[in-house]
């Protein structure tokens, strides 16, 4: 049976970016309202049931009452029954619950931080992600219809990897010869610590930055490597820069309507299997793709490397062209 998993993030575009910034916010509601069109893409093209994570505004549900009472429904919605711990714990859970039942396609909703949580536990599940965070590199902004006729064509498994991207890069932090934790698109080391919200937005505060991609035309940390030099998703290697106040500035869009002139370093390439080692000289934070996740101290030790161990990433107009190619979406007489 084809099914898709759904993880649809409530507290994305909520942090303190937002209030700092001008940001826009997609409420719940509307979040609501791109599941709608995401399941009611999906079975018009064969999709039969689909798996959601629970979250405490209860999308899911509302998703599935509102569909019956409106008679499109048509295919099982099925919210994963688990106790909601109202934080990441909820999507590692039920990303690793779709991987258990084998979907064929995992659809996001949120942020790069979002889209990081599911890619830790998403194994070979191939991902669509539509943005509905506040500082958005990873994700595109993608009309639900469109997404949820693109994951039926991933979840048939009639053309198999020709739908996909490469696997996504990622940056991976290891200490101890451990892997810590990753970054889909940027890694921050900062002198701040944890201190009220887990978002970085103190540029004042940060030492390098490392990316996985980088271009101008990005908001947030990795447009300040992209102001020196552009490295695509499809390029095999990433970069990392020190934040240099004597440097020349470039004026860097780090968040929704708010430039500001920044000085680097040079951009260094870490190519694939290079790694950088850093041995710390006081207390920290490292930000992965914009939030605070790893506290350090005084003489930790930490290597960054760049991999493409990340997820399968669907480019959504693709998997539509090949559908069309080969006759996906002819209706039987």
């Amino acid at each position: 049976m084809n099914s898709i998993g759904i993880i649809a993030n409530p507290a994305s575009g909520k942090d303190i970016r937002r209030l700092v910034s001008h940001a826009t916010v997609i409420d719940n509601n509307e979040k609501i309202n791109i599941v709608e069109r995401i399941i009611l893409g999906a079975q018009q093209n064969g999709v039969k049931k689909i798996y959601m994570m629970p979250d405490p505004y209860n999308m899911g549900y509302r998703v599935e009452d509102k569909l019956k009472t409106s008679g499109e429904l048509r295919c099982e919605i099925e919210v994963f029954d688990f106790y909601k711990e109202d934080t990441v714990e909820d999507t590692y859970k039920a990303v690793r619950l779709m991987n258990e039942k084998k979907v064929g396609c995992i659809v996001t909703l949120g942020g790069d931080g979002t889209n990081r949580a599911v890619a830790k536990d998403i194994k070979e599940i191939p991902m669509i992600s539509i943005s509905t965070g506040t500082n958005n590199v990873y994700p595109d902004m993608i009309e639900g219809t469109i997404a949820g006729i693109a994951a039926a064509v991933v979840a048939s498994h009639k053309f198999d990897k020709e739908v996909y991207s490469n696997r996504d890069k990622i940056i991976e932090i290891s200490s101890a010869g451990q892997l810590k934790d990753i970054a889909l698109i940027d890694a921050v080391i900062s002198r701040d610590i944890f201190v009220g919200s887990r978002a970085i937005w103190k540029v004042e505060d940060i030492e390098k930055i490392f990316v996985a991609r980088s271009h101008p035309a990005s908001i947030g940390f990795s447009s300040v490597v992209g102001g020196k030099t552009i490295i695509t998703e499809d390029d095999d290697f990433g970069a990392y820069v020190s934040i240099d106040k004597n440097a020349p500035k470039i004026r860097i869009p780090m968040a929704a309507g708010i430039v500001l002139p920044i000085g680097t370093s040079e951009p260094v390439i870490l190519n694939f299997g290079e790694k950088y080692e850093m041995t710390t000289y006081c207390r920290g934070t490292i930000a992965l793709d914009g939030e605070r996740e790893i506290e350090f101290h005084q003489d930790q030790t930490f290597t960054f490397k760049i991999s493409r161990n990340g997820p399968w990433h669907v480019d959504v107009k693709k998997a539509i062209e090949v559908g069309q190619k080969n006759g996906f979406f002819k209706v039987s007489e």
